[in-house]
């Protein structure tokens, strides 16, 4: 099997005018299908639905479906809400300063920018109640060399410990000094 990219991800919506206009007017993208039946596809089962794709840039499709017939939608109520999230990236930290003003000036409440070390982000919502992430990389070749490294280590760790392993805590100090950066 080879895997050449994710075509679309896909969520519910509860209005898909109201979805397509918030992503192509609020976020900028631009609207390129729309697809609606009165039967699932796949399981022949008789439940109308509208389902809208949007381009997020590079060959990313955001996708969502309106579903009349069902019980109003919601969230996981078992997963905080900061967990589930769509992020989207920007070109850069000037960018992504840019992006939380012009949200601010349509009313959209931004948490952020938050300082993750390899990126930074801001937070809002959609209409939807789905959690965005507007995210930059600021993350250097050698601090990202360097996670790569521990990864598996950091996994193993996680897996029997359920704690938060300790080789990347350098990313929470003050600054990737030069003596660490020579260890990559």
């Amino acid at each position: 099997m080879n895997i050449q990219q994710i075509h679309h991800v896909a969520y519910r919506c509860r209005d898909a005018k109201e979805t397509v206009e918030f992503y192509t007017q609020v976020l900028n993208m631009n609207f390129i299908l729309a697809i609606a039946e009165d039967r699932v596809p796949s399981t022949k089962a008789p439940d109308p639905y509208m389902h809208i794709f949007l381009d997020a840039g590079k060959g990313n499709i955001l996708a969502f479906f309106e579903l009349p017939n069902s019980p109003a939608m919601d969230r996981d109520r078992n997963t905080p809400e900061w967990v589930q999230h769509i992020a989207l990236q920007v070109e850069d930290v000037a960018a992504l300063k840019s992006a939380k003003r012009e949200l601010e000036a349509k009313g959209i409440e931004v948490i952020g920018p938050t300082n993750h070390e390899i990126i930074q982000s801001i937070y809002f919502f959609d209409p939807n109640g789905h959690r965005l992430e507007l995210t930059t990389v600021t993350a250097t070749e050698q601090m990202m060399s360097r996670l790569d490294q521990v990864k598996w280590d950091m996994l193993e760790e996680w897996s029997q410990t359920k704690r938060a392993p300790k080789q990347a805590a350098w990313l929470h100090q003050q600054e990737f000094t030069a003596e660490e950066e020579a260890l990559v």
